[in-house]
């Protein structure tokens, strides 16, 4: 997965792959050259007594070193640039494909794990690209070209590496198998602990009001102790990855001291080929020590990409149209025919075979019981879902062969929660229409009953409004979505229920004005109060997903028993008639 996700988003940036690989491999040979300058320097040089030659080859070493500084900074700039460069590429892959997303995917993975995909995530696998520009390409160069350099020093001595390498390699291999399942473990208990938090400050109001703090805290340390445990075990692989590491390198050390001093002795090696071998020695000990290091990396980078490349490959159930039609008449015919949705997974079917007519100039109501299934129906027109069976048909065409842009400008849903961004009241007003002028965003206010509290706002249109719109009241927040939709000015307007925050007052009100603002407009309302559909000009009875009535108030409350108990758990008979 890892492979299949950089192979991708790696493949834009060959070119300063390209470079940072030159420079890089630029560097390392100028590591490489220095330990050998420094042996002719003690062999040719000191022992000697020649000053001339030991400030000639000093300062060639200089300008090597110069050199490798260079090559260095300008090859960590690349690595660091193209690594940030992916981790903002991979980020934004992820952002689209879960923008296209409806509910049955955004309620698959979550929430909190989709925000951690996007963030954690995605950050790891950056930082792995990036280590790997800046350690990782240097690594093998330096190994390679170390047990060459070695070789050239002394082929006797060399044979320690054949030992201590193998061993080094076997060591480090032990620990990094036993530290991907951990990784694996650490992310989903980071997707809980979003998940855990999200809820209790979503929900820190009902928290309060059934005093469940201390179950609250509980439930969070519980999670939050599960975290610590796995990162402790990843704690105590990595604490012993370094000292086996260490132990290996020191031991090395002495032994190739031990066996060089016995050369030297003997007259087969110079002191300053020792004092090179040692170097090669550490160098290609140090580049196994960085690879090393990256494998750490490398398994928690691995179960991050397959998460990223779960949400990468998922096909969202509501796809985009083949050739989507761009333009319509904007008549607002709205047509459902034989409309049936099930959820994936689920027995049954939560609309079955539902038929309802809405035209422009008139309003169409549908009420029903808790979970008959209204908010699916209404969530079907702006394709939040895709029907299973059946057709919603906008002026004849297929929603499902709408271009979504087009779709979007026909129709507008107030939501049964409505969602306000952070941002201004004018922000959030023109979010459906951004050329909306001042003038018509106040209009839109004064049909929403809103521009009174608005207006006592400090900066009126440009008063701060906070994510989710927490800074205001539950129905200021629907009256404002309501002014949203009507800003759009669509050919359809969808209310599903937009009227429950409201007092009988202000729902009156609203609706009195709103008859003249979209008197030219289809019009479909959800409503649990019958006070605010009785008007309506047609009236659609759902009752466990299915059409049990369809008529104005009076023609159901003499035919059909359903909207009858309905009508008469909130009227009194003669309030009803």
């Amino acid at each position: 997965m890892l492979f299949r996700l950089l192979r991708v988003h790696l493949r834009p940036y060959l070119g300063a792959i390209a470079l940072i690989i030159l420079f890089q491999f630029l560097q390392t040979l100028a590591t490489l050259y220095l330990p050998t300058l420094n042996a002719d320097i003690i062999d040719n040089g000191v022992v000697r007594g020649d000053t001339g030659y030991i400030m000639r080859v000093g300062g060639l070493m200089v300008a090597v070193t110069l050199a490798q500084i260079i090559c260095s900074a300008v090859a960590v700039y690349l690595g660091a640039r193209t690594a940030m460069a992916v981790g903002r590429d991979i980020r934004a892959a992820v952002f689209t494909r879960v923008a296209t997303f409806s509910q049955q995917e955004i309620g698959r993975f979550g929430a909190p794990s989709l925000i951690t995909r996007t963030t954690n995530d995605v950050q790891q696998v950056q930082m792995l690209v990036q280590m790997t520009f800046v350690l990782m390409i240097t690594a093998p160069i330096t190994c390679v070209g170390g047990l060459v350099m070695a070789l050239r020093q002394d082929v006797p001595l060399s044979a320690l590496l054949l030992a201590v390498v193998p061993v080094l390699v076997g060591a480090v291999g032990l620990i990094i198998v036993r530290m991907r399942p951990l990784f694996r473990d650490m992310q989903r208990r980071i997707d809980t602990i979003n998940r855990i938090v999200r809820e209790q400050i979503a929900g820190i109001r009902v928290i309060r009001a059934f005093v469940r703090d201390d179950w609250e805290q509980q439930r969070f340390a519980t999670a939050n102790t599960a975290l610590f445990t796995t990162s402790v075990g990843v704690g105590r692989l990595m604490a012993l990855m370094f000292p086996t590491v260490m132990f290996v390198v020191n031991l090395s050390s002495v032994a190739v001291l031990w066996f060089g001093g016995i050369r030297v002795d003997s007259g087969g090696m110079q002191i300053g080929a020792l004092t090179a071998f040692l170097t090669y020695l550490m160098l290609i000990l140090m580049s196994v020590m960085m690879a090393t290091f990256m494998f750490m990396m490398v398994p928690r980078a691995e179960v991050c990409a397959e998460r990223i490349q779960q949400v990468l490959e998922t096909d969202p159930s509501v796809r985009p149209p083949a050739t989507p039609i761009r333009t319509l008449p904007a008549r607002g015919h709205l047509d459902i025919r034989d409309a049936s949705f099930q959820y994936p997974g689920a027995q049954e079917s939560v609309l079955h075979g539902v038929n309802l007519i809405a035209r422009p100039g008139q309003t169409t109501a549908i009420i029903g019981g808790t979970g008959s299934g209204k908010t699916t129906l209404i969530n079907l027109i702006p394709r939040l879902f895709d029907v299973t069976d059946g057709v919603v048909e906008i002026d004849g065409v297929d929603v499902r062969n709408l271009d979504r842009a087009a779709l979007s400008r026909l129709v507008a849903l107030v939501p049964q929660k409505p969602y306000l961004f952070a941002g201004t009241v004018a922000s959030n007003l023109r979010y459906g229409r951004p050329d909306a002028t001042d003038a018509e965003l106040w209009e839109a206010l004064e049909v929403a009953q809103a521009r009174q509290f608005v207006e006592a706002m400090p900066d009126g249109l440009d008063s701060p409004i906070a994510q989710g719109g927490t800074n205001i009241s539950g129905g200021q927040r629907q009256r404002l979505a309501i002014a949203r939709a009507l800003v759009a000015r669509p050919a359809i307007y969808l209310f599903d229920d937009a009227f429950s925050a409201l007092d009988y007052a202000t729902d009156a009100a609203l609706r009195q004005a709103l008859a003249y603002a979209v008197a030219d407009a289809t019009v479909v309302i959800v409503a649990q109060r019958v006070s605010t559909i009785r008007d309506a000009d047609r009236i659609v009875v759902l009752d466990a997903g299915r059409v049990v009535g369809t008529g104005t108030h009076s023609d159901l409350m003499a035919t059909c028993p359903t909207y009858q108990e309905i009508v008469l758990s909130q009227l009194t008979a003669q309030e009803a008639a």
